[in-house]
């Protein structure tokens, strides 16, 4: 967990009972914070967690992004909020695109408008691979919600009180809905693992890497400012494989069932247009806030000469793991750990 800045002693979470926000929660509890502030509508997932995390500097709200007058009670007086509340499973989106238009756009754009109001000092939104070059509900959803934080990024200003930031990530390993879960069960129960298209690459990256990415944008941002941090990927045969070897199954069955609604055979984390200006920070990339107004002509007056990568940056062509690169990474897993010990006992 990145040192939080002393000014911030009220940090609000949305969608705190969500895998990415309890882990946010566990690491700003560490921190000298005076309150974090666990925003969602699902009061079982809140009682649990209420029931397991015992410290008085929780408060719990039960809201709905998409109710801006939620949204505003549990965003009033905070001093950072870190906006995590979304619809994330690529086929209930397609199903139900309304909803993730509810949700992840019109309920983002409440998040934004009450954070720059309650003059929130700082707004990290989470976004996803699969914003970029959407060809899903899913993605497209989240595509819009970057847009909406450039253009309240651009609307306010570099002087504003709010900065407003994104983040873009792949996989988040383990967390709720993901295939790594489902793939264990489906080892633990003795049946035929399913997967779509056994060279599917898809970014792996643990929950930890994951919230050290947002803590990073947190720590860097400027107004506008998108990062993503380099990942490396597998196939999902090779994710498979990993996972048999290390429950001892190699020989468990494997069911090809094909591509569900709206999938990709790779995910891209930032497009070739958005490296051009991008700042390469190590183990991240800071995509700049495209700043123009609509006055487009007095940018063209003279050339520039731009130098940059040549492509995508995209699941097909970063790092890729092999079967034992995978196990290496499922190893680090707290989860993983936890069932192997009981799959062993």
């Amino acid at each position: 967990m990145a040192q939080l800045s002393s000014a911030i002693s009220k940090v609000l979470i949305t969608g705190g009972t969500g895998s990415f926000g309890k882990t946010m929660l566990k690491g700003l509890l560490k921190e000298d914070v005076s309150e974090v502030r666990v925003f969602s509508r699902d009061e079982e997932k809140q009682d649990m967690l209420r029931n397991q995390i015992t410290d008085p500097r929780v408060r719990f709200f039960i809201g709905d992004v998409r109710d801006r007058t939620s949204v505003d009670r549990a965003m009033k007086g905070v001093d950072a909020c870190f906006h995590a509340a979304a619809l994330k499973q690529v086929p209930s989106c397609e199903f139900f695109p309304l909803e993730a238009v509810r949700t992840n756009i019109l309920g983002s754009e409440n998040v934004i408008r009450s954070a720059i109001e309650q003059q929130v000092k700082s707004l990290v939104c989470l976004s996803t691979d699969k914003a970029v070059m959407p060809i899903n509900a899913m993605g497209l959803s989240k595509a819009m919600m970057e847009k909406l934080v450039q253009a309240a990024a651009r609307e306010i200003g570099t002087d504003a009180d709010t900065t407003i930031s994104c983040v873009r990530y792949g996989n988040v390993m383990y967390s709720r809905g993901s295939v790594i879960p489902l793939f264990v069960n489906q080892i633990k129960q003795g049946i035929p693992i399913t997967i779509t298209e056994p060279q599917m690459t898809r970014f792996l990256m643990p929950l930890s890497d994951s919230v050290a990415l947002v803590n990073f944008a947190f720590e860097h941002a400027r107004q506008g400012d998108l990062f993503i941090k380099k990942a490396a990927a597998s196939t999902i045969e090779d994710l498979v494989t990993g996972l048999l070897e290390l429950f001892g199954r190699p020989d468990h069955e494997v069911k090809i069932i094909g591509w569900r609604h709206a999938e990709k055979l790779y995910e891209t984390l930032a497009s070739l247009q958005e490296l051009t200006t991008a700042q390469d920070m190590d183990e991240y990339w800071r995509l700049r806030l495209d700043a123009r107004d609509l006055h487009y002509s007095a940018y063209f007056s003279e050339g520039v000469e731009k130098t940059g990568p040549l492509e995508d940056y995209h699941s097909h062509n970063t790092q890729r793991l092999d079967v034992q690169g995978v196990k290496d990474i499922l190893l680090a897993l707290p989860e993983i750990q936890d069932e192997l010990k009981a799959w062993n006992a």
